[in-house]
């Protein structure tokens, strides 16, 4: 078994993906480690870069979806392919410098925690992922009994046994940081270095913020359902209340009004139950998670 492994999901990574396997193999030569290179049908060349490191390293391991899935879909692949004790995911972008790697390992190792995020004192995103970071941060807090002061960084280790219960989930919509609070809450944080993008644009966009909310909302809590439930009580109080004041004369008329609030109201009922039902059908009907080139 290797002592680490480095997971990284490449999308439009063309310009640095070389660069950051240099310094990965630079900054880590005294451990054993492999790398990952998952490729998630990027448009640039990244395929094929990835393919000649693979053929130069031999600690290289490379992976290229079929079609583009998104990243959690590419980290769970890398995290079906990893042999190292612990497992660190790192984006192609070059904000996490790889020297901050040891940091992590050496948090999971002095204090025996199963996971290790990354926390920043100044971030370099834009205002917008920042603004999306501290919306799903928010969420999470509330629906997976995250503790508030943790900040779910997409840079991260795992310990190999963790990894081994988070690939058990074989549906379509995986969201690694609730696989692992199912798993332990043996977790802990420590501060690294945060950079500026080296090369492009970031792929975080409003369309895979509002995909991530809704993954979240719908795949890994009961809060909507719940939600609904209690809903349906008070309203069931609320109308039997309207009966007896329509009965005492107190009000006139009521009919057309709740007919419409009533409407409204189950119309957003099956509107969250579908939403349910849908992720349910394409987990059942065999929906991949990735596909492997």
């Amino acid at each position: 078994m290797k002592e680490l492994s480095v997971v990284i999901p490449v999308y439009n990574g063309a310009k640095s993906i070389s660069r950051l396997v240099a310094s990965l193999q630079n900054e880590l030569r005294t451990y054993d480690f492999e790398i990952v290179l998952v490729n998630d049908d990027s448009p640039d060349t990244s395929e094929k870069i990835c393919r000649e490191l693979a053929t130069i390293h031999k600690n290289i391991k490379f992976i290229s979806l079929r079609k583009n899935f998104g990243e959690f879909n590419a980290v769970m692949c890398g995290l079906n392919n990893v042999t190292g004790k612990y497992t660190v995911i790192i984006d192609d972008d070059f904000q996490n410098p790889p020297s901050e790697i040891v940091k992590l390992l050496d948090k999971a190792k002095s204090e025996d925690f199963d996971v290790v995020y990354s926390c920043y004192l100044e971030k370099k995103h834009h205002f917008f992922r920042n603004f999306g970071s501290w919306l799903v941060n928010r969420l999470t807090t509330s629906l997976l009994n995250k503790p508030s002061d943790l900040y779910l960084s997409s840079f991260k280790l795992i310990k190999k046994e963790i990894i081994n219960e988070i690939v058990k989930y074989k549906g379509p919509y995986p969201y690694i940081d609730a696989l692992i609070f199912r798993v332990t809450n043996n977790i802990g944080k420590t501060e690294v270095q945060h950079s500026e993008r080296l090369e492009g644009q970031s792929n975080y966009t409003l369309r895979k913020l509002i995909t991530l909310f809704m993954t979240i909302l719908f795949g890994y809590s009961l809060l909507p359902i719940r939600i609904v439930l209690s809903l349906g009580v008070l309203l069931v109080t609320l109308s039997i209340l309207l009966i007896v004041l329509y009965v005492f004369k107190v009000i006139p008329d009521w009919g057309l009004s709740m007919f419409v609030f009533f409407g409204g109201v189950q119309l957003t009922s099956l509107g969250i139950i579908g939403e349910y039902i849908s992720k349910s059908f394409l987990s059942q009907n065999g929906t991949p998670q990735y596909i492997e080139k």
